[in-house]
């Protein structure tokens, strides 16, 4: 029932992991790549590919990209990813448009005018966390109103959490239905998924999100270890 159809441009590592995460929770994913050494197919048994150029509008219509609940424009180009998102938004009207913005020069085009309705921006997140700011400080980024399709939901992870310390399959093994981890961002940058790897205290973990499962993911991110937070909270 939860099943969406979720475009990605850019095959790299960032796109192949949120490839692997979505099509894994039943999601029905299109990578979208010119390289054919990037796409991988053997590596990615439950994904659709396509070889061609995704700032093509004649590609994007072979792709049927208006039949599409997200599009994500996740390549290492700027100008690539700006492309996407506007074609996906005004020539196929595409309900929920993500993109990856590479470089923080960049930033100010990332913005509806470009069809982009979330844009993730690894080194801003970084230097919040750098500087302590938290989400309630920017109440208007990393949530969005309500949209058909998914919605990107972020957590910083404190001391007191359940997860800090412990390997990621530890998280995803408790993620309500509709939810996908997509990325973890830390002082080294943004690394996708890899269970076995440690969360720290202070990671971000960033989640693709059903509308419906984002009550339940906050309530898990919320929670506490009993022990400390008694202490601590009052």
């Amino acid at each position: 029932m939860g099943e969406m159809r979720i475009a990605i441009a850019g095959a790299g590592s960032v796109g192949r992991s949120i490839a692997t995460e979505l099509a894994g929770n039943g999601h029905d994913v299109l990578l979208i790549d010119r390289d054919t050494r990037a796409i991988g197919v053997d590596d990615l048994p439950q994904v659709e590919w396509l070889l061609a150029d995704a700032c093509e509008l004649a590609t994007l219509e072979d792709a049927r990209l208006g039949d599409f609940d997200v599009v994500i424009a996740a390549s290492s180009d700027d100008k690539v990813n700006l492309v996407v998102s506007l074609l996906a938004k005004t020539e196929f009207a595409v309900d929920q448009v993500i993109a990856r913005i590479n470089d923080p020069a960049n930033e100010w085009l990332f913005d509806d005018s470009w069809g982009v309705d979330l844009a993730v921006s690894p080194p801003r997140l970084i230097a919040d966390l750098v500087e302590g700011v938290s989400e309630e400080d920017h109440p208007e980024e990393g949530t969005l109103p309500p949209l058909p399709g998914a919605e990107i939901a972020e957590s910083v992870l404190h001391a007191a959490s359940p997860f800090a310390d412990r390997p990621e399959r530890d998280l995803t093994a408790e993620l309500p239905e509709g939810v996908a981890l997509v990325a973890v961002l830390g002082p080294g940058g943004v690394r996708p998924p890899a269970p076995e790897r440690t969360l720290s205290v202070g990671n971000t973990v960033v989640f693709l999100a059903e509308p419906d499962a984002l009550g339940p993911l906050e309530e898990l991110l919320e929670r506490v270890e009993d022990s400390e937070e008694s202490a601590s909270e009052g």
